[in-house]
């Protein structure tokens, strides 16, 4: 069991027993550690102790942070992809394929990819020469090629990392600055699109609802389309999906599993109000 498998699990044990306070030691024993060893190991994964992290994984948390983010969302709207996170702010390009370009499935790219390790899991990520074109959570790299493969048949893939790859490595390094250096080249319908972009301006570290996605997009009985949007993203953390949850605090489901979203959405609120 790596380290983040020790922590996935921790989380979801966390999601499962909230309402119990399990102890530090309950917690520790659920991944065979012992409490001070888990207490470390956890410290140095989110920056905060298990405890703290907890509360910003909480419903009552999620809650406040939709209430706070219905002017947050309007402040940042105004402003573009600027975001209000103390930690960075977020201003990510994205550059839409051309309707021949969705359609052709690749054909004249090259696309380049490799394999990474993140603090929530190992990924691959792929970029043609504009842009990072896709990013997800994997299990077996043999499979994701193929994935890879499904969604750009007829383009030329290539193993070998580029500094599209470096600038977001060097993100989870601590080294903020370099996701501004990161742009996106992404396939998508015209309303994707605007989805999408519309995630970008979700500071790090706050929520929002479906509904307040649909209102940003103007088209405020759409929650269910701008579900299926959201879940069709092509660039998990990049494109924060993870930051949408439901109108009641709950934090639903997300295509990488809901632990994995879970993990993600507190350490954000580590960086941001851990500090």
């Amino acid at each position: 069991m790596n380290d983040y498998e020790r922590i996935s699990k921790a989380i979801e044990y966390l999601r499962t027993n909230y309402k119990e306070h399990p102890s530090l030691e309950q917690v520790a024993k659920e991944v065979y550690l012992s409490p001070f060893h888990f207490q470390r190991l956890f410290t140095e994964w989110a920056g905060v102790s298990p405890k703290k992290f907890l509360q910003y994984i909480s419903l009552q948390h999620a809650k406040s942070l939709l209430q706070q983010h219905a002017s947050l969302a309007e402040t940042t709207y105004e402003t573009g992809f600027s975001g209000t996170s103390r930690l960075h702010d977020l201003f990510i390009t994205i550059e839409g394929m051309t309707p021949g370009e969705y359609k052709s499935r690749g054909q004249g790219l090259t696309i380049q990819y490799s394999f990474a390790d993140i603090p929530f899991g190992e990924i691959i990520i792929a970029s043609t020469s504009k842009g990072i074109c896709n990013l997800f959570f994997i299990e077996n790299r043999k499979h994701a090629i193929q994935e890879l493969k499904r969604q750009w048949l007829n383009a030329v893939l290539k193993e070998t990392t580029n500094a599209q790859h470096e600038n977001l490595l060097l993100f989870f390094s601590n080294d903020r600055n370099n996701l501004n250096k990161i742009k996106l080249h992404v396939k998508g319908t015209g309303f994707q699109l605007k989805v999408w972009e519309a995630l970008l301006k979700i500071p790090m570290g706050q929520l929002t609802s479906y509904s307040s996605i649909a209102g940003m997009i103007d088209k405020p009985t759409a929650s269910r389309a701008v579900g299926s949007a959201i879940a069709d993203n092509p660039v998990a953390f990049l494109v924060p999906c993870h930051r949408v949850i439901k109108a009641t605090g709950i934090i639903g489901e997300y295509h990488w599993g809901p632990v994995r979203k879970t993990a993600i959405i507190g350490w954000e609120a580590a960086k941001v109000f851990g500090e």
